[in-house]
C-alpha cells in the first residue's frame, strides 16, 4: 500500500508514502485514493489531512507509468472527489509539490506549507499538459496571474510567495493536524452546504445551485443550529453533532 491512513479524533489523515519515489503518483496509489475517498464519505470525519513522507509532498506522477487515458482519468476522479467531500480538505505540504503534487493540493479547501515548500506545474518541460479542470481551479485557488506564470512558464514558487493566496498558513504537518483540530469542532452540515455552494458557483462537481440551497435548508432546520444559539447565548462551545 502506498498510501497510509489513521483517524486522529474527527480528523482523517492521508499519508502519500512512496518516499523513495519523492511520493510520485502511480495508477496503483490513484486508484486506493479513490477507494480512500469513497469510504470517507460514509464516516464521521469532520476534516482530512493530506500529506506525503519527507522529503516531499508529492513530485508529481510517476513517469514510468504516466499514459493519456486510465491514469489521467483516475488522477481527475480523485481531485474531484477531494472536492466533493463534505469534510475540510486540508493540503499539508512539506517539500515540493509539483504536477500532480499541486493538482492534488488544488484541489484541498485549504493549503499549509512550509516556507521553503515548492509548487510548479512542470509539464511544458515534459511535453505533457494538465487537463482543463485543473486549469481552471488551479486559476482561482493561486490567482489567474500566478496560474499562467505557472502553466506556461514550468516555474516553480516557495509557499511563503504564495501565502495570501495559494497558501493559506506556513507550517508543516503538525500545524497543519492542530488547524484540524480546530477546524474539527465546527458544524458539519454547515461545511458541507458551504462547499456545495462554493462546488456549484464553481461548476466543479455534480452539485447544482438547487441541491446547494438544499444542503443549505437542512444545516438551518438542523438541531445544531439550534445548540450553535442556545451556545452563543449559553457563552459556551457548541457541541455539534452533525443532525
Amino acid at each position: 500500500m502506498t498510501l497510509r491512513t489513521d483517524v486522529i479524533g474527527r480528523t482523517l489523515s492521508i499519508t502519500i508514502d512512496r518516499p523513495e519515489r519523492r511520493n510520485a503518483v502511480d495508477l496503483a496509489t490513484l486508484e486506493q485514493f479513490v477507494a480512500v475517498l469513497a469510504a470517507a464519505r460514509t464516516k464521521d470525519h469532520r476534516v482530512v489531512v493530506i500529506s506525503g513522507t519527507p522529503p516531499a509532498f508529492c513530485s508529481g506522477a510517476d513517469l514510468t507509468g504516466v499514459e493519456l487515458g486510465v491514469f489521467t482519468d483516475t488522477l481527475l476522479a480523485v481531485l474531484k472527489g477531494l472536492v466533493d467531500l463534505p469534510a475540510i480538505v486540508i493540503a499539508a505540504v512539506e517539500g515540493p509539490a509539483l504536477g500532480a503534487g499541486v493538482q492534488i493540493a488544488a484541489a484541498c479547501d485549504l493549503r499549509v506549507a512550509t516556507a521553503d515548500s515548492r509548487f510548479g506545474v512542470p509539464a511544458a518541460k515534459l511535453g505533457l499538459a494538465v487537463d482543463a479542470w485543473t486549469v481552471e481551479r488551479v486559476g482561482r485557488e493561486a490567482g489567474w496571474s500566478t496560474a499562467r506564470r505557472m502553466l506556461l512558464t514550468g516555474e516553480s514558487f516557495v509557499a511563503s510567495e504564495l501565502l495570501g493566496g495559494f497558501v493559506h498558513r506556513l507550517g508543516g504537518s503538525a500545524e497543519a493536524l492542530q488547524w484540524a483540530h480546530e477546524l474539527s469542532g465546527l458544524a458539519p452540515l454547515t461545511i458541507a452546504a458551504h462547499k456545495a455552494a462554493l462546488a456549484a458557483v464553481a461548476g466543479e462537481t455534480g452539485t447544482t445551485l438547487s441541491a446547494a440551497e438544499e444542503i443549505r435548508r437542512v444545516a438551518w432546520a438542523s438541531a445544531d443550529a439550534v445548540e450553535g444559539r442556545r451556545a452563543f447565548a449559553e457563552k459556551r462551545p457548541p457541541n455539534f453533532t452533525g443532525r
